[in-house]
């Protein structure tokens, strides 16, 4: 008599996961490496790992519907006769004009202004929808300097010099032909239909001190009026921010990995930089060594989504955020309702990322014309308002909880960690004790 053992369920390998192993037969088959936008899917320690502890008896809540909590900020107040004013610490990240259809750029500025907030202009250039539409309009200037002009420098009401993003520290973008149509190509003075790709670094410094030298430069071109931002990616924080400071930025904004970006590799996007969690201590522990916090306001940005987070990262200590792909998705970017045309395109909604080709169905990565007609940007603009109004609303939620009448008076000691990682990076006891890993040796 034979005797056979029981089949065994096929055990796949974790290391080489179907993820994996499709990348590699694509990477055989073509030669080239996989291009793509938005950010990292990989899962990282992020805002969820935190927990916020509300009041009950050693501190008193406030009661929602009668006492007041405050949400406004104020970006720039160091240097810049005319600061900004916010009535939401929420603000809206660089995102160009080329990468994005001017409907959803018009959009963006629609929703923005609503809220009493900003928008940014991303790498590309100032579009009229966008500064007509946006009261307060932050622009790039980025190392291609694409747009770039003293007119649009002196009409804008911050100025963000962008030395890299999360997405890609250390990494250019690059904008692909099909998105390169008449009206942008004339804008970043190109021929249409040509690959750009923007530079890694800017052309005119080395360092820190040439830095010092160009935000001189841009203050002097817009007569000291204009706040100066400087971009970072997350990948050295702490000496990032220190840098900025003395170089004399007004506002220093740190995009951990989870921030999304139009295009670049994927080797790229998942294994370069840190989480957005891991780069706000450093950030503000650089700003407090140099009797700067609150002084410099931070701004972070990269996989902000909700209220939790908003007030999440201002009990770290940061000023304001920014978000990108949250807002294209209250536009109507990766929309269920286009399902069949993502299918088309071999994807679905909730995983189109190929913003690089310019085929987005829901017309806001795009240039096409007739996809673009998919936005209205009225009624875009007010689902992004809607958005923002339920962030802030959240946040404010959380923080009465805590009994505190300011979102800025939210403080770590109102956060604990789920997880080692977390506690670490956030520098918040770990929850159910009082364990801070790596603080005073352990």
């Amino acid at each position: 008599m034979t005797y056979r053992n029981p089949p065994t369920t096929p055990r796949k390998s974790a290391t080489f996961d179907d993820y994996t192993l499709s990348e590699i037969r694509r990477a055989a088959a073509t030669g080239i490496y996989d291009i793509r936008g938005a950010g990292a899917k990989r899962k990282l320690p992020h805002f969820d790992d935190l927990l916020v502890l509300g009041a009950s008896i050693s501190r008193y809540p406030l009661e929602g519907y009668r006492e007041r909590c405050d949400t406004s900020v104020v970006l720039g107040s160091r240097h810049a006769k005319k600061p900004i004013e916010l009535k939401i610490p929420i603000t809206i990240a660089g995102m160009s004009f080329g990468s994005l259809s001017g409907p959803a750029k018009e959009a963006l500025g629609r929703g923005a202004t609503l809220s009493g907030t900003s928008t940014t202009t991303g790498d590309g250039g100032m579009t009229e929808e966008e500064r007509g539409h946006s009261k307060t309009l932050v622009y790039q200037y980025l190392p291609s300097r694409y747009g770039m002009n003293p007119r649009d420098l002196r009409r804008a009401d911050a100025i963000e010099i962008v030395v890299g993003q999360g997405a890609k520290p250390g990494g250019g973008g690059m904008l692909l032909g099909q998105k390169i149509s008449d009206r942008v190509a004339e804008m970043r003075t190109l021929p249409k239909g040509i690959d750009q790709r923007s530079a890694s670094r800017h052309p005119d410094w080395t360092g820190p001190d040439d830095l010092e030298i160009k935000i001189l430069e841009l203050r002097e071109i817009t007569d000291w009026e204009k706040p100066i931002y400087v971009k970072v990616g997350g990948a050295r924080p702490y000496y990032d921010t220190a840098l900025a400071v003395k170089s004399g930025a007004d506002v220093v904004v740190i995009d951990g990995m989870q921030g999304g970006t139009a295009a670049t590799q994927e080797v790229f996007i998942e294994n370069v930089g840190q989480p957005t969690l891991a780069c706000i201590r450093p950030a503000v522990q650089a700003l407090q060594d140099l009797g700067m916090h609150r002084k410099v306001q931070l701004i972070v940005s990269g996989g902000i989504r909700n209220g939790a987070d908003v007030a999440k990262a201002l009990a770290l200590g940061v000023d304001a955020v920014s978000i990108g792909t949250a807002a294209l998705v209250a536009l109507g970017d990766n929309d269920p309702r286009w399902e069949a045309d993502y299918n088309e395109l071999g994807t679905t909604a909730g995983a189109y990322d190929d913003w690089h080709e310019g085929r987005d169905p829901a017309g806001i990565t795009t240039q096409d014309p007739v996809l673009m007609k998919r936005v209205d940007p009225i009624a875009a603009g007010r689902r992004l308002a809607n958005y923002l109004k339920v962030m802030t609303l959240e946040a404010q939620t959380i923080a009465r909880a805590c009994g505190k009448n300011s979102l800025h008076n939210l403080e770590p000691e109102d956060l604990v960690a789920l997880t080692i990682e977390a506690a670490a990076m956030a520098g918040v006891p770990l929850a159910g004790t009082n364990w801070i890993p790596g603080k005073n040796g352990f």
